[in-house]
């Protein structure tokens, strides 16, 4: 089967009712998303939340239980050769081998996938400064994520699968890959990024997908959560207050009651609040915008305990 033109199609990866269990253990179930060709598209959870067991049935590296699946238009488990030609992968622990060197890696790798061209490869090198001529079992985790990301990129794949992408990145290393995510989607190519770090997330998805105990909890555009998300309201007394009449207002959470200061978090209308708010004579009042970060950790309450998770 040759291969799809994903851009006329707009779709990258389609994934319907995607159900993967581990016996006693939780996988994902019934996930449901699609990816456009020039997208980055943010997949954010919480530490075993399902993201990475996500991945590997994208990549066909395990069969689902049920759903349906296309990435690049190919079926990952009966076609995964020509998914993998196509795509640039970064799994959230890279392996290495540890003997070799990060050039001997490169080197390797542009043999397997054809490369003559390696001049890119060579500017990811320059940019990341990654090392090169050591053993990598003498790096740090920082230097081999470094190769990892020069792996996955160097030759230009149309869809990039990156798992945690910027652990043991220094900062400005994370804005070089901002920078580089940046340029690859300008050039029509694809972005899926999986994460735990709202920052990272933010800053370069078109679109969020948030998976909790294996399932999606919301699809959206990260502009779409942000109006959602809740404004921080903070009001100072100079007495003893009762917060009560304030919890009780739709839209409204008390987020801290400490030494005279009360956070409020407020998704509701901000009228009822100013009326009870009078009534309890403050001295100093505060307000923020919207705090995306306060909506993902909405998401994220409330785990259940004793359930077994899965970790992969």
């Amino acid at each position: 089967m040759g291969p799809v033109d994903v851009r006329a199609s707009g779709s990258v990866i389609d994934v319907a009712g995607l159900t993967r269990r581990f016996g006693s253990r939780r996988g994902v179930t019934d996930l449901d998303f699609t990816i456009g060709a020039g997208e980055v598209f943010g997949f954010l959870g919480p530490n075993g939340a399902g993201k990475s067991t996500t991945i590997r049935l994208l990549l066909g590296l395990y069969r689902a239980d049920s759903g349906t699946m296309t990435v690049l238009g190919h079926d990952p488990v009966r076609e995964s050769v020509h998914i993998h030609r196509r795509v640039g992968y970064l799994p959230g622990e890279v392996a290495l081998y540890p003997l070799l060197t990060g050039r001997r890696h490169l080197d390797a790798a542009a043999r397997i996938r054809g490369l003559t061209d390696l001049s890119y490869r060579d500017e990811l090198v320059e940019r990341f400064g990654a090392e090169l001529d050591a053993p990598v079992r003498t790096l740090s985790k920082g230097n081999r994520q470094k190769i990892g990301l020069v792996l996955a990129f160097m030759h230009k794949p149309e869809l990039l699968i990156l798992d945690e992408p910027t652990s043991g990145l220094d900062p400005l290393l994370q804005r070089e890959f901002v920078r580089l995510v940046r340029e690859t989607v300008a050039e029509g190519r694809t972005v899926f990024l999986s994460s735990h770090e709202l920052d990272e997330v933010q800053r370069l998805a078109d679109r969020v997908a948030i998976i909790k105990e294996g399932r999606l909890v919301v699809t959206d555009t990260v502009e779409q959560l942000r109006r959602n998300a809740p404004r921080t309201v903070e009001l100072r007394f100079d007495h003893d207050v009762d917060t009560r009449a304030l919890s009780r207002l739709d839209g409204i959470r008390v987020v801290t009651d400490l030494d005279g200061r009360v956070t409020l978090a407020v998704t509701g209308p901000i009228a009822p609040l100013l009326r009870v708010a009078a009534d309890l004579e403050p001295v100093d009042m505060t307000a923020h915008g919207a705090d995306l970060d306060e909506l993902f950790l909405n998401y994220y309450r409330q785990e259940p305990h004793g359930e077994a998770t899965d970790a992969h």
